[in-house]
């Protein structure tokens, strides 16, 4: 059995657009309604349960080909909650991150997400992670091109071991359980590198509707399950 509190939780949330549509609303009030209760509903439970790692998928670098509303639509909300949305998570002792390149969002995005990162306090409590602009062949290509850059004579026995210190993902444990929400079966390219050893639970429950009690069904399987580690 595995150890009934994992340190890393891992979300691919997905089923916002759905929902919306099954509630016959604007498809961008699925993301709305994630952003705006879901997210800080499951860190005050992942606090409560004392996780001190989370991270949520938010944006992928396919999302760009979505319709051109809804991208911005999503900008907007980014914008919103980054500026003051999540204000107050922070006085909740959350530190947040982000992962992704994010040089691909307008300027006053960015500067609200690092405004947001230099603002949490340092005796934080969990660290919540925003996959923003985030696709893991991405990740490795940029890694790649890092790890060149600065280990030039380095051998390929040592690739594998110097590799991960270039990754978006360096200050994080790897996952130890990966959710995905929305029904969907697969990882769709999130974490290829980090997720070798990580559980993998995949919810029917459409992400604007998977709350505490859908995160603690995925934590009791997690607890029955063996890890193995390649064992």
């Amino acid at each position: 059995m595995s150890s009934s509190i994992p340190q890393h939780i891992a979300i691919i949330m997905d089923g916002n657009r759905r929902w919306a549509r099954q509630n016959k609303l604007q498809v961008f009030k699925g993301h709305e309604r994630v952003a705006q209760e879901n997210i800080e509903r499951l860190t005050d439970h992942c606090i409560k349960l004392g996780i001190p790692y989370l991270t949520l998928w938010a944006f992928s670098t396919e999302n760009w080909k979505r319709d051109k509303l809804e991208v911005e639509a999503i900008l907007s909300l980014m914008r919103s909650m980054f500026a003051k949305g999540f204000g107050p998570m922070i006085k909740k002792k959350v530190k947040i991150e982000t992962i992704g390149d994010l040089s691909k969002f307008p300027t006053d995005i960015q500067e609200s997400i690092q405004k947001l990162k230099d603002g949490c306090v340092e005796d934080y409590k969990i660290t919540v992670t925003f996959a923003l602009n985030y696709g893991g062949r991405d990740e490795i290509g940029r890694a790649v091109e890092k790890f060149v850059e600065h280990e030039p004579a380095a051998k390929s026995a040592e690739v594998e071991a110097k590799l991960g210190t270039y990754l978006d993902t360096s200050f994080l444990p790897d996952p130890d359980l990966i959710i995905r929400t929305g029904g969907e079966q697969r990882l769709s390219g999130f974490m290829p590198w980090q997720s070798v050893y990580a559980e993998l639970y995949f919810s029917e429950i459409l992400m604007p509707d998977f709350n505490e009690n859908e995160l603690d069904e995925a934590l009791a399987e997690y607890k029955r399950r063996e890890r193995r580690f390649g064992g």
